[in-house]
């Protein structure tokens, strides 16, 4: 398993210097960088770049949504909407890219084994972009995690809900 500091080129942003209280953070984490921790792939790697990280607590990740995406031929093809799914595997995986880095977490693949209070507030059509907020609410026997997420276009919710996670 890749970890954030193995990943890191010195072409990366880093939020402050290291004087900086704030020098844990992390402000942006590339396709790239990504496709080191998860093993999500086109089409169905659906976060394009994580904006914020702060270890053990938080990531926030992007996804594009553009009308070249497969899905959108059947969903629907008078009225392209993101299936609520795929909203929420990309919550997943901006989860998985915070599970993945906790220092205690054994290598292996995260997977999503669980959902509660999901929902799904309004459409996501081609053009939006998503930021989506996976914050840890609680990790056991370093294999199991719980996270709170939250999916947003222009600052208005679209989606959000708690998610279990297990590494295999």
């Amino acid at each position: 398993m890749s970890t954030l500091t193995e990943v890191n080129t010195s072409d990366s942003v880093n939020n402050g210097s290291p004087e900086s209280p704030d020098a844990k953070e992390k402000s942006v984490i590339t396709t790239e960088e990504i496709t080191k921790l998860l093993p999500h792939r086109y089409p169905f790697l659906l976060v394009d770049r994580i904006i914020q990280y702060v270890p053990g607590q938080k990531a926030v990740g992007i996804k594009n949504v553009t009308c070249n995406e497969p899905h959108f031929q059947g969903h629907f093809p008078e009225r392209p909407i993101m299936p609520g799914v795929l909203i929420v595997e990309a919550m997943a995986q901006v989860g998985g890219v915070l599970l993945t880095q906790l220092p205690d977490c054994p290598g292996g693949l995260s997977m999503l084994t669980g959902i509660d209070k999901a929902k799904f507030r309004r459409p996501v059509v081609p053009g939006d972009q998503l930021v989506i907020t996976a914050q840890l609410l609680n990790v056991k026997r370093r294999r199991f995690g719980k996270m709170q997420c939250l999916a947003q276009v222009d600052g208005r919710r679209v989606a959000e809900g708690e998610l279990m996670f297990s590494i295999a």
